[in-house]
């Protein structure tokens, strides 16, 4: 099985710099890791987001589903010039969008809140705890409803801003879909993915996701899912791809 498992798209940027996961693992599996995201985002400025009608300070807590979301809540505040209170109050999906934000605030305990499983129900648990407080949730123009009707049902006060739009970012005519594995980090992957290639046929190409709305959309789309991140083993992509890796492929021994 281990010898058609040789080359990986994430469909993410690039990482920055030279440390990454990522490449530890495409030397130690001896795997070509192509960084080719399906999606590209595009910001909403403050002239068009103000025709939502919504005062972002008016909420005493934000939302947040993924470090894409952290960026444009906090790139719309700067450039609105809007001062984020220290009160202000973040539940995030996972830890590793919560550990994100340092990058933006200050990391404390007392008004960071994520669940450690990295599911939509425990952080729906952890918000109701707070159901006092006025929420506000970035969004992208195009979502489901999979957080907003929990909600509801809990009768939670919140409001959706869209922040960002989500399109796709088209393959060209001469660009083969070549390869073994498939990571995904948004139910817009899934849907770039069968607008580039509307006869993809899966077959022994193996899928990954990030996050429960992700894994949702492969099997809505009739795909099979082989790698699932977060897991009770895995907190992050890297982690499960890893851990799916060792299972189907003997790793390269380090030269001495």
């Amino acid at each position: 099985m281990d010898s058609y498992l040789k080359k990986i798209l994430v469909s993410q940027p690039e990482p920055k710099g030279e440390k990454s996961q990522y490449y530890d693992i495409a030397e130690r599996y001896n795997v070509k890791i192509v960084f080719r995201p399906f999606i590209k985002i595009e910001p909403i400025g403050a002239k068009e987001f103000r025709t939502q009608r919504i005062n972002i300070l008016d909420y005493s807590a934000v939302i947040l589903t993924s470090k894409t979301a952290i960026d444009h809540y906090f790139r719309l505040s700067e450039e609105m010039r809007l001062q984020i209170p220290e009160t202000m109050k973040y539940f995030c999906i996972s830890e590793t969008v919560a550990v994100y934000l340092q990058k933006y605030i200050q990391f404390r305990k007392r008004k960071i809140f994520f669940p450690a499983s990295g599911k939509m129900e425990d952080m729906i648990v952890t918000i109701n705890k707070h159901n006092k407080e006025t929420f506000l949730i970035p969004v992208t123009d195009v979502h489901k409803e999979d957080l907003t009707k929990p909600l509801d049902d809990k009768k939670i006060r919140y409001a959706k801003a869209i922040m960002y739009r989500t399109v796709s970012n088209d393959f060209t005519a001469d660009e083969p879909l070549d390869y073994d594995i498939l990571l995904f980090f948004s139910p817009s992957g899934i849907v770039s993915l069968l607008k580039n290639f509307p006869d993809f046929e899966q077959k022994d190409t193996v899928i990954g996701t990030f996050g429960p709305t992700t894994a949702k959309a492969v099997r809505d789309a009739g795909l099979r899912l082989d790698i699932e991140a977060p897991n009770p083993g895995a907190p992050s992509m890297t982690a499960a791809l890893d851990q799916y890796l060792k299972t189907v492929v003997k790793p390269v021994a380090k030269k001495k």
